[in-house]
């Protein structure tokens, strides 16, 4: 750890650093701004004792501008590009003269023309290199190896016309590059010795093809150009740069052709004869690389070439297994020669190859898993298709009801056993790493993903695969229990151990539903395994919204074993939410309430949909869910939850008058109103900034709005009766307490009331005034407000001013 000072102390050094470097600053600040003016006195100088020059856009005189003029290409620029066009279009008029005018001379002719050209190009450079003029030299020198190539063709033409072209090829192909080798190492030229190197890889391939040679065959000679290519390229050390590159270029391809081919003809054999064969090749490749890998200064280079080495062994033995042993045994054999790669950890190899073979290792491990993984995830999502036809009748294996639509992947015996033996390996491994934890839970979920197949895989008969099933569930929640700690919470590994322990019993829970006991039976275990793991606080978390869930499952099918109907097994389903208010109530704000409490909210919203059909149930299931929400709003840190226990209650109490088919509507907003005046009052108590619009505007609206709309439309009495009785009270009572919401909505509800009630009477007093006394009154009117305007905007702002004051 890192003493720091104290803060003060810290903060002092702090000022004194940022104090030099203003001082510092300063200083480079002058210094740059003596610089500039020096430079610009320079410049001055410069231009007062240069010569005249002509202005912009004047014609140049002769010989203006040549010496501030720089050339765009180089003298060696310009030397490589003569030389090399020079080369280029000699030997492009030498092939000319050897395929167009060949046949206008004779034998005597086309010999000597050919031959002396062919010394001269090739003897000119040790006359131009004893004179320094090594490019021109080299130009030469290429003009002379082409001039080689024709006069082998040539040769062909005259002396060999009865050879196979492809034979001759080759040896021609092995004494250019003998040649072209000789050539340059003794004069010392870079060019032959690349096009040497090029050459040599053709001679054995083409020798190959000419003699007819068989796949086999020429794999081999693949592999062996491209051994000649890997010690060209290790040897060559102090070769040239092309001279490498291009040997390591040709192993490279040749290499790689050979592999494929290998590859090709060993997965692809019919018999374990040619599949040992073409093993053999691969077994030949991967020594190849291994042996390149050694002595290769790269370090990484090196680490993927041993690992490529190992993938050739796998795959080698893979090819013999699969025509050797069933078909499900290949991948396995795979995997067993994988593991025994991981053995070079105790050979004397060096490390980066050692390292390489078990990067082949991991990778042939990890194919191997994404070859088990159709069947796991076949396993995990199959018995989802249960859902749709519950109670259908048990069938006859674990493997008919995982797969009922879809046909099972083939090869499938054999993946509980790979994924065990990988299990096995990164257990062994994770001993020994770094990252010890996350190679452990890989290993927990590979091994649960093996066990988890095995019914399935050996198509084991159904109720046995049900206890397989649940003893996966009953291993993974005992690790997960006995690996949590509650005062630090659960581990990575045993938060896997309980997830895949919840993966594995809703898949059980599904795969039951092919039988009533079994459903019935498997739900019940469930529920009191879970709940049994929700007793550790550090599980509780995850296991006790697990127990919930299947007890909430359990009811439902309980109900449809009864032959209940849905909105009965409705009230069956109220018990879950029950519990987890009980159990919320217990928790003692631990981590598991939160999620208790939202399982129980799930199940509550689940009864909710089973009633939604029959109204009476339904509001009987609401106001239960309104008595659990209150009790649990009886909690200190759940009071807000007594709102949504008032929305319950409310919504049951307008569900239950709609199942009596009641129409009035004060029947549905009363309640409301005698509430949200009660909350009003104690809020107002509590808090006497609150202001009356706050505490009771919503709830007299609540009564007062619908009640004038349904009073416009009545033509009986007593609703406006009463509401006018009631909207005179409220009122009264707003006057008397001087409260603003209750005397504006009690005042404007009493006068639209009264003129309602007066409407039938104006309409028949203005028939019976004649046309012209409207305008007249109105006019009338405009007038008296005229003439008192200032008198009635005074009384006006006295009343507002009034309103104002109240609360």
């Amino acid at each position: 750890m890192t003493n720091l000072p104290p803060p003060a102390e810290e903060l002092r050094v702090l000022d004194a650093e940022l104090r030099q470097l203003d001082l510092r600053r300063a200083v480079l600040l002058r210094r740059r701004a003596w610089l500039v003016h020096t430079l610009r006195a320079t410049a001055v100088r410069q231009r007062a004792e240069a010569p005249w020059a002509p202005p912009e856009g004047w014609p140049p005189g002769p010989g203006a501008g040549a010496a501030a003029r720089r050339p765009e290409a180089g003298a060696p620029s310009v030397q490589n590009v003569l030389l090399v066009l020079g080369g280029v279009l000699l030997t492009i008029a030498a092939i000319a003269f050897t395929l167009v005018s060949w046949g206008h001379l004779g034998i005597a002719g086309r010999a000597l023309v050919l031959g002396a050209l062919t010394v001269a190009a090739l003897g000119a450079p040790v006359a131009l290199l004893r004179r320094g003029l090594r490019s021109t030299a080299e130009a030469v020198a290429a003009l002379g190896t082409a001039l080689t190539v024709l006069d082998a063709y040539a040769l062909h033409e005259v002396a060999f016309t009865g050879t196979d072209g492809i034979g001759y090829t080759a040896a021609a192909s092995a004494v250019l590059a003998a040649l072209w080798a000789a050539y340059g190492m003794r004069l010392g030229l870079w060019h032959p010795l690349p096009l040497a190197v090029a050459s040599a890889h053709l001679p054995l391939l083409l020798a190959a093809i000419a003699a007819d040679a068989g796949p086999h065959t020429l794999t081999a000679v693949l592999l062996a150009t491209a051994a000649g290519g890997t010690a060209v390229a290790l040897r060559a050390t102090s070769a040239p740069v092309p001279v490498r590159v291009v040997a390591v270029v040709g192993a490279l391809g040749a290499g790689a052709a050979g592999v494929l081919a290998a590859g090709w003809l060993c997965w692809s054999a019919s018999d374990p004869g040619s599949a040992a064969r073409a093993a053999a090749l691969l077994v030949v490749a991967a020594a190849l690389a291994l042996t390149a890998g050694r002595f290769v200064p790269n370090r990484e280079v090196a680490v993927g070439l041993a690992a490529a080495a190992g993938l050739f062994l796998v795959a080698g033995t893979g090819g013999v297994l699969r025509v050797s042993v069933p078909g499900e045994w290949t991948v396995p054999g795979c995997l067993a020669c994988a593991i025994a790669l991981l053995a070079a950890e105790r050979t004397p190899l060096a490390q980066p190859l050692r390292q390489g073979l078990v990067r082949a290792a991991a990778a042939v491990q990890g194919f191997a898993v994404l070859w088990a993984l159709p069947l796991v995830v076949g396993c995990v999502l199959g018995p989802a298709a249960r859902a749709a036809t519950p109670w259908s009748g048990a069938p006859r294996t674990v493997r008919d009801a995982v797969f009922t639509d879809v046909p099972p992947p083939p090869y499938a015996s054999t993946v509980p056993l790979v994924l065990a033996v990988v299990t096995a390996t990164l257990v062994v491994a994770g001993r020994r790493t770094a990252r010890r934890t996350a190679v452990l839970v890989v290993a927990l979920v590979l091994g649960w993903a093996a066990v988890f197949v095995l019914p399935a895989a050996l198509q084991l008969p159904y109720t046995v695969g049900l206890v397989a099933q649940a003893a996966v569930v009953v291993a993974a929640l005992g690790l997960a229990v006995r690996s949590v700690r509650a005062d630090e919470g659960p581990s990575p590994l045993a938060l896997t151990a309980l997830l895949l322990a919840l993966v594995t019993s809703v898949d059980l829970a599904l795969l039951s539903l092919a039988s009533e006991s079994a459903t019935i039976g498997v739900l019940a275990a469930l529920t009191v395994l879970f709940g049994a793991a929700g007793r550790r606080p550090g599980a509780a978390a995850f296991t006790a919204p697990a127990a919930l869930g299947h007890a909430t499952a359990l009811a439902c099918a309980i109900g449809a074993s009864a032959g209940f109907a849905p909105h009965h097994t409705a009230l069956l389903v109220l018990v879950v939410p029950s519990a987890a208010a009980l159990i919320a109530s217990r928790s003692g704000g631990s981590p598991a309430t939160v999620p208790v409490e939202g399982a129980g909210a799930a199940a509550g919203l689940l009864a909710l949909a089973l009633a939604v059909q029959e109204p009476p149930t339904l509001a009987l299931v609401l106001s239960l869910c309104g008595v659990l929400v209150a009790a649990s709003a009886l909690r200190p840190e759940r009071r807000a939850a007594g709102w949504a226990a008032a929305a319950l209650f409310l919504l049951a109490t307008w569900v239950r008058l709609a199942a009596w088919d009641v129409g009035t509507p004060e029947a549905y907003t009363l309640p409301v109103t005698g509430a949200a005046l009660v909350v009003g009052f104690l809020r107002r108590r509590r808090d006497t900034a609150v202001s009356s619009w706050t505490a009771y505007g919503a709830g007299l609206a609540a009564t007062l709005v619908p009640s004038l709309l349904a009073a416009w439309d009545d033509q009986h009495w007593p609703r406006p009766l009463l509401l006018g009785a009631a909207a005179l009270a409220v009122t009264l009572v707003g006057a008397r307490q001087r409260l603003q919401a209750p005397l504006v909505l009690g005042a404007g509800a009493l006068a639209l009331v009264a003129l309602h009630e007066l409407a039938p009477y104006l309409t028949q007093v203005v028939g019976a005034l004649p046309r012209w006394a409207p305008p007249a009154l109105a006019g009338l009117l405009l007038l008296v407000l005229g003439a008192t305007y200032e008198h009635r905007l005074r009384d006006a702002r006295r009343l507002r001013e009034a309103l104002g004051r109240l609360r």
